[in-house]
């Protein structure tokens, strides 16, 4: 399957799913926005590369690479044994293609993650962060991507000036869900707690959020039920414009 026509089958996926979503309600008193990478920049063109390379196998391979990634993060925390977010995308590449029998080349591995440094943002971000800049909203990346992976992101994506320094999980060497790695918005922007709307999208990391004492917004563009974790997010909504929706509708504007 060629790119393009992956990419346009997950896009008319991915609309027809956020239709049902409903719209999320405001909450009062936010000052600032901490984001998650991926409610900002959009990784379905690292599948549609995958399908590229694996025909017939990429969606199996791209889900367990994924899925690795992020099992490897919570388990570096646990055991205490830190490798940054580039070096365990590419350990969890290497154990996806085995997994897989692929045959995964010189050539196929430096495609694959040269991929995350050439993310593009979703097509509702721009305007989004626009208006919540205009609003008052400060706004910063709160992710597991290293410095170099976010600065190349919002790069390629046109989003220079939106945020505020980067908060990598490098800087305290704890991946999310930990209560480090959150903590460092509140150190970083000097606010409390229920000023800070954490923008997840995936819905352990809203409820992470949620868990350590932020407002929590879920960006869930796939529609996916909540997490069984005892934490629900405080709103959920399709896309950024309910996000924007929901902040908006505090004192932003001062």
């Amino acid at each position: 399957m060629k790119r393009r026509t992956f990419l346009s089958l997950a896009t008319a996926e991915s609309l027809a799913l956020s239709g049902s979503v409903a719209p999320a309600r405001t909450m009062p008193g936010i000052k600032a926005i901490a984001f998650d990478g991926f409610t900002i920049f959009d990784p379905r063109p690292i599948s549609a590369l995958a399908e590229e390379l694996f025909p017939g196998k990429g969606l199996e391979f791209s889900n367990i690479w994924r899925t690795r990634q992020f099992e490897y993060t919570w388990l570096r925390t646990l055991t205490g044994a830190y490798a940054d977010f580039w070096r365990v995308t590419e350990d969890a590449l290497v154990f996806a293609a085995k997994l897989a029998k692929l045959d995964l080349t010189k050539e196929k591995h430096q495609l694959l993650t040269q991929a995350f440094l050439e993310f593009r943002a979703w097509p509702d971000a721009p305007a989004a962060l626009k208006h919540l800049k205009e609003s008052g909203i400060r706004m910063v990346f709160l992710s597991n991507f290293t410095e170099a992976m976010l600065n190349a992101a919002v790069r390629t994506s046109g989003l220079q000036g939106s945020f505020e320094p980067h908060l990598s999980t490098d800087m305290v060497r704890a991946y999310k869900p930990d209560a480090r790695a959150y903590r460092m918005a509140v150190d970083a922007l000097k606010l409390g707690r229920e000023e800070i709307v954490f923008a997840a999208s995936a819905g352990w990391d809203a409820a992470g959020a949620k868990a350590f004492g932020f407002p929590a917004f879920w960006v869930n563009r796939m529609n996916l039920p909540v997490e069984e974790l005892g934490f629900a997010p405080d709103a959920i909504g399709a896309s950024l414009h309910d996000l924007v929706s929901f902040a908006i509708g505090s004192d932003a504007r001062r």
